[in-house]
């Protein structure tokens, strides 16, 4: 993937991309979440790793937000309106370009920020737009593993997979959150 050695923050949205995209609703309006642990390894891993690691969505959701704890992300943007302009001030906060982002999306509220970032992707099922302008589409669904599939595929464009690896084997402390 052209781009890739300059990738430093993974941003993604959350419904369709890092869950299903389902909503299931409580009784009392709770919105109820599936996240794969495959995904919530490699992003704890490239976070523990020194990369940034974020959530921005339009949605509100304490879930979202002990999910973005559970895994050490550096931030979580929930109600976002205009995605763009949210990562905009966090490439500020922390003196990065946009070519050193990578964002992955799966909807038509995600295309401002495909054609901005170093690397754009996209889970399977999302939307035609989305899959059209992506510079990577992945082979898994939202929810099922396409966070893990584009990390893993920017790691390995980096040469940093094998490191990845190792720290998982105990070659350096490390503990994920799945």
């Amino acid at each position: 993937m052209k781009g890739a050695e300059k990738i430093k923050l993974f941003a993604f949205d959350v419904d369709g991309t890092l869950t299903p995209g389902t909503l299931i609703f409580g009784e009392n309006g709770e919105a109820y979440k599936a996240f794969h642990a495959r995904d919530g390894m490699v992003l704890g891993l490239a976070h523990h790793m020194g990369y940034i690691t974020g959530l921005i969505t339009g949605r509100t959701s304490d879930i979202v937000k002990a999910r973005a704890k559970e895994l050490s992300m550096d931030f979580v943007v929930m109600g976002a309106r205009d995605k763009a302009a949210a990562l905009e001030e966090i490439l500020t906060k922390y003196n990065l370009s946009w070519d050193e982002a990578a964002f992955m999306g799966d909807d038509l509220n995600d295309l401002p920020l495909f054609g901005r970032v170093g690397l754009c992707g996209c889970p399977a099922d999302g939307c035609a737009e989305a899959k059209g302008e992506a510079d990577f589409v992945s082979s898994f669904k939202g929810g099922a593993g396409a966070a893990r599939e584009f990390v893993e595929e920017i790691l390995k464009e980096q040469g940093r997979w094998q490191e990845a690896v190792d720290i998982c084997r105990g070659v350096r402390d490390f503990k994920p959150a799945q």
